[in-house]
C-alpha cells in the first residue's frame, strides 16, 4: 500500500524539478497518495545508463564516520546473513562483459550502484582487470538486476532466506 501511493515519485523527476515538485505536492500532500493514474516508464532504467565519456567524473569524499559511512560499515549494520557453503545468488551470464562492455564503456557501474560494495574490479594475476563479486554482502535490494546495463548480472533469492535481518523497522 505505501509503495502504490509513492508510485509516480521518480518519474515526475524526470519532467523536471518544477514539475515534479508541483506534482508530487499535489499527489501526496493534497491526493495523500490516492491518484487515480499512474506514470509508465517507456524505457527499462538501464537502458537510461550512458557512456562514462559522455560524463564528467565525480570524485565522491571519504566517509567522515561521523555522519557519513563506508559501505561494509553499513552492511555490517544491517546483520546481513549468508551460510558460506550456501550457493551463490549472483551470476553472470557472460564473464567477459563486465570488463569488456561495463568497465570499457560505462567506467563499471555495477562498483558504484551497489549500496552493499558486492562488485567490484580488481586486478587479477595478470594485471588483467576483472570482476569480484561479494555475494556474501548483498543486502537484496536487486538494484544490480534492474540496473547493469548489458543485463547481464542473473539475481536469484537465495537460498534459506537470508540476507539483511532489519531489527527495530
Amino acid at each position: 500500500e505505501e509503495l502504490n501511493r509513492a508510485r509516480n515519485f521518480k518519474q515526475w523527476f524526470k519532467k523536471g524539478l518544477p514539475v515534479a515538485s508541483f506534482m508530487t505536492f499535489v499527489e501526496q500532500g493534497l491526493l495523500k497518495g490516492r491518484m487515480p493514474w499512474t506514470l509508465h516508464r517507456k524505457q527499462p532504467d538501464h537502458a537510461c545508463l550512458r557512456p562514462a565519456a559522455e560524463y564528467e567524473r565525480i570524485d565522491y569524499p571519504k566517509p567522515d564516520d561521523k555522519i557519513t559511512f563506508d559501505r561494509l560499515s553499513s552492511v555490517f549494520i544491517s546483520n546481513t546473513n549468508h551460510d558460506e557453503d550456501e550457493p551463490v545468488h549472483l551470476t553472470l551470464k557472460d564473464p567477459a562483459v563486465p570488463v569488456q562492455v561495463n568497465l570499457a564503456i560505462y567506467a563499471g557501474p555495477e562498483a558504484r550502484y551497489c549500496p552493499a560494495g558486492v562488485y567490484e574490479f580488481v586486478k587479477d594475476e595478470a594485471g588483467a582487470d576483472a570482476l569480484r563479486i561479494n555475494a556474501q554482502n548483498c543486502v537484496h535490494c536487486k538494484t544490480c538486476d534492474i540496473k547493469d546495463p548489458t543485463q547481464n548480472i542473473v539475481w536469484v533469492a537465495p537460498q534459506g532466506g537470508e540476507g539483511p535481518v532489519y531489527n527495530g523497522l
